[in-house]
């Protein structure tokens, strides 16, 4: 076992507090929902990045490369000037949803390179102009830019020219749980010596400026002679509770910068402050020589030890320090086994990816294995801090349960008044969407899992705690509105995590926890048939469902025509929800019989929601159109009329995700189910014409639970892989090409409403601007055609073959198909054959220069022609599926895919090392 294996489980089964200390700190708490105090819901105007020096944070802090405890009591990141700046580096810059022409974008380079699941070990890049960052020039330009135009991007202002940067390299190394080694490495890129003011920052979160926030704490100077010291003592006892005292050692003496962190009245709002040490105390100390902005008595809430480099060209210094609870008088030396602890960890985190990463992989292409340990470098990076008690939140705008409905909808997340977070949540990216996504989230759990299955059982677990699940059995969807839709993709995480865990345990797996999210997912699934299901009659509406803009519509708001939408994405989500409860109720009822009951419910579920897609015969108001052989969106008038919006997009495919597989051995073990299945088939013979039941076995005897059957089968995936329509040499595009010279087009009332391939970014303002669902690539939804895909074979076997692509004249079998996305999907982020990596596009920098060419990111969606990164360039959330798809493809053959208990088999080989 592996060193890094033996932290989780101490972490697991002795409380040893491995993940008390974390990359947890935000990157952006400026701009958000709970920040904002606004009458107008204004988040992005109410609390600017201009502000965020000065201005203390109501509910989190942000900083540069930062950690914090697991409840945010004391923080750590870091600060640079480069004597140019008007301001010291003390976060990351991007544009708000207005500034920029595709919404909000983080402008800096910056990089997750390393981290162990315990966070032992971490490696973090920031690159840092010489000159004066160009602030206004960013903003400017990106508001003169058309939504048809590029955005302007920080390479673009020519500030990196010359190489004219530094490298700054932050390493962390946990000697213990609590002793944290910091190593800050700064290169010097550029051709001539440039000075650098280097700020490690250590703070307290302000808790105290708030009513019922508790006492203030104190960090002070420890008087030694051989290097500065400070100690950080929180007086109040609740805190205490959560963080005993801890030392910040720096290698040899070095000045102290202290101040509060209190907001700056006098800058923000003209009125006096009731100290004159403030937030922005130390940049204001910096910037403009105000010597009494620093604390003189060497005490505060907030210190910077402050280095002043002069690193020559092609020069590497080193800044070194350590936060740890160990007291000056046991510690002589803090420094003598730093180089020891730095080495160890990072050979044990080399140990551990390499367990973890499939041999055929290793052996064949390093560069590969290279992208599956930054996939979930980044993802691991990715945990926050998230402090949000909604009921306080809403208090606080004079709103309580009690107010009238208008009062309450006038501010977000009005009928929240029960979500009470206090948690380290994995974040979809930490600049851009510094808040949980429940869809997001139940994607991330899947590569998280290969390297911490305790994290992802309690993640998962997390958002069905009363505290998040609403008392209806809504899961909360995202922090701009908590009552919006997110496809219920909550219990497929569940079933497969599960899994996950029983193959590493030895085919025991954790009941528990598949009862408790049974569960919870029994009233969330009650919440969806009561109230998305308008009619009745199992076909289901939910608004954008994670989305955005694919609709011809905005589906989050009225139709302008009336009337209302049935969706083929919401009915195929809850074919795709009402089978993995059948697969969770199966897995419990071979272990308790009471669950036999549930096994029946779901799979009339299925029947009957899978059944309104496509109605015996030929109608107009269903979601099959037979003529073109694909599911589309139908359109409900006001007068009883419907027709159906004949967009080819991700909407019609998602059916194919919709694939449940059952072993006859487990189903042997169930004859009650058998026979009430039987009864309802004999009852209902009208769902055996157009679905694919599993009354006939396949490879290997298993049964399987579709919604096409293989008639329906071969037409849709004709177009999927119809390079012309939806295969993109970089994986499944969101919408048809076909719509390129072919655009959807609705008029009524004199209005026309359109939908055009875009494979790029969006020409459009709908739901921000910053997204776009008419073309790109989008890494969880192929993640889901991929793994169907895998459980067709496993049914049909090598009997099965389809052209691939369409016309090509090349027939492949399923698993082979699913190899071919596989393939194409890690080629976003490979070098070619010319070197380049298609996620860079036309960035020169990215695809040439030495210092940047190795360096992933892993962008929100990706271009569905050329395979360029567009969107949230940290996304390393469901873009981070890339490190499962990887390890999936290295293990599996096509041998384990058609075998017995293809599922299990599959998933033992991959991560039941």
């Amino acid at each position: 076992m592996t060193m890094e294996k033996k932290r989780l489980q101490a972490a697991r089964d002795r409380n040893i507090p491995w993940k008390k200390w974390g990359p947890y700190l935000s990157e952006r708490q400026w701009g958000t929902v709970r920040e904002d105090y606004s009458d107008n819901g204004d988040a992005w105007n109410y609390f600017t990045h201009d502000q965020a020096r000065s201005r203390a944070y109501r509910w989190g802090e942000d900083g540069l490369a930062g950690i914090s405890d697991d409840h945010q009591v004391l923080c750590f990141a870091l600060g640079f000037w480069n004597g140019n700046d008007p301001i010291v580096k003390e976060r990351l810059f991007g544009l708000t949803n207005s500034e920029g022409n595709h919404g909000e974008d983080v402008k800096e380079y910056y990089f997750y390179l390393d981290s162990t699941p315990t966070h032992s070990y971490m490696k973090y890049l920031y690159k840092y102009p010489h000159a004066a960052y160009p602030y206004e020039d960013l903003i400017k330009t990106n508001r003169q830019r058309s939504r048809n135009e590029l955005e302007y991007e920080l390479l673009d202002t020519g500030i990196f020219d010359e190489d004219r940067y530094f490298d700054v390299f932050v390493e962390y190394a946990k000697s213990d749980s609590e002793d944290i080694l910091i190593k800050i490495s700064i290169a010097n890129r550029g051709p001539e010596a440039a000075p650098l003011h280097v700020l490690p920052t250590l703070w307290f979160r302000n808790t105290w400026s708030w009513a019922d926030g508790g006492s203030k704490p104190v960090l002070q100077k420890v008087n030694n002679a051989e290097r500065s010291i400070v100690q950080a003592h929180h007086t109040d006892p609740l805190f205490q509770e959560f963080l005993a005292d801890y030392y910040l050692y720096c290698d040899g003496t070095v000045p102290l910068l202290f101040t509060e962190n209190e907001t700056n009245h006098q800058r923000l709002f003209g009125s006096p402050n009731a100290s004159p040490y403030v937030k922005d105390g130390i940049n204001n100390f910096l910037m403009h020589g105000q010597q009494d902005a620093v604390n003189p008595l060497q005490t505060g809430t907030k210190v910077s030890p402050h280095y002043q480099l002069l690193i020559g060209a092609g020069e590497t210094q080193v800044v070194r320090l350590r936060l740890t609870r160990n007291v000056p008088a046991q510690i002589e030396n803090p420094f003598i086994d730093y180089d020891t602890v730095f080495t160890a960890r990072l050979q044990e985190a080399d140990a551990f990816y390499d367990e973890i990463t499939p041999a055929a992989i290793k052996a064949s292409d390093p560069d590969q294995a290279n992208l599956m340990r930054q996939a979930l470098a980044g993802m691991l990076w990715s945990k926050q801090y998230f402090y949000y008690d909604v009921d306080k939140w809403l208090e606080d705008h004079h709103v309580t349960p009690w107010s009238g409905e208008e009062q309450r909808h006038r501010f977000r997340n009005g009928e929240w008044f029960h979500m009470s977070c206090d948690d380290i949540i994995s974040m979809p990216d930490k600049w851009e969407y510094p808040w949980f996504a429940a869809w997001d989230l139940a994607f991330h759990m899947l590569p998280l899992s290969i390297v911490d299955s305790d994290f992802a059982k309690a993640q998962l677990d997390l958002m069905l705690h009363n505290d998040f699940l609403h008392p209806n059995g809504q899961i909360p969807a995202y922090e701009w509105n908590f009552g919006d839709v997110n496809p219920p993709v909550h219990a497929f995480a569940t079933m497969q995590i599960y899994l996950m865990d029983k193959a590493r345990n030895d085919g025991k797996g954790d009941i528990d926890f598949l009862k408790y999210a049974f569960a919870k997912l029994l009233v969330n699934f009650t919440w969806w048939v009561n109230r998305k299901d308008r009619s009745g009659n199992n076909v289901f509406e939910g608004g954008f469902l994670g989305l955005d803009n694919i609709g011809v519509f905005d589906r989050s708001a009225p139709l302008p025509t009336g009337g209302h939408l049935e969706q083929a994405d919401g009915t195929a989500w809850m074919v795709f929800f009402s089978q993995q409860m059948l697969r969770i109720a199966v897995e419990l009822a071979v272990h308790d019989p009471l669950y036999e009951e549930f096994v029946s419910k779901f799979f009339e579920h299925t029947m009957w929601i899978a059944a309104a897609m496509d109605r015996l015969g030929e109608q107009q108001d269903e979601m099959w159109d037979e003529e073109d052989g694909f599911f589309y969106d139908v359109l409900r008038l006001p007068d009883g009329t419907a027709m159906r919006l004949k967009v080819r997009s991700m909407v019609g495919l998602l059916p194919l995700a919709a694939v449940a597989l059952f072993e006859e051995a487990d189903l042997a073990k169930m004859p009650n189910f058998r026979q009430r299945a039987q009864a309802f088939g004999r009852r209902h013979p009208e769902f055996t014409v157009n679905m694919h039941l599993p009354s006939q076995p396949g490879a290997t005897g298993r049964r399987m639970l579709s919604v096409f059957n293989e008639q329906k089968l071969r037409r849709v995936l004709a177009r999927m892989l119809d390079e012309s329509e939806f295969l993109s040499p970089y994986g499944i595009r969101s919408l048809s090409r076909y719509h390129r010279e072919h655009p959807f087009v609705f008029h009524h009332a004199g209005q026309e409403f359109r939908v055009d391939y875009l494979p790029g970014d969006s020409n459009t303002g709908m739901f921000g601007g910053n997204s776009n669902w008419r073309g790109p690539v989008w890494m969880p939804v192929n993640f889901l055609l991929l793994r169907g895909l895998v459980q067709l074979y496993s049914y049909y076997g090598d009997s099965f073959t389809i052209e691939c692509p369409t016309g090509s004249g090349r027939y492949m079998t399923l698993f082979e198909v699913a190899q071919e996305l596989s393939d194409r999907l890690t080629r976003i982020f490979q070098r070619d054959s010319n070197g380049r990596r298609p996620l860079y596009g036309g960035s020169e920098k990215f695809q040439t220069d030495p210092y940047w060419k190795d360096l992933v990111l892993f962008y929100e969606y990706f271009h569905g022609d050329n395979g360029a990164g567009i969107g949230a360039s940290h996304q390393t959330g469901w873009t981070g599926c890339i490190a499962r798809i990887i390890q999936v493809s290295g293990d599996v053959t096509k041998e384990i895919a058609a075998g017995a208990d293809a599922e299990m088999a599959g998933i033992k080989k991959t991560v039941g090392k």
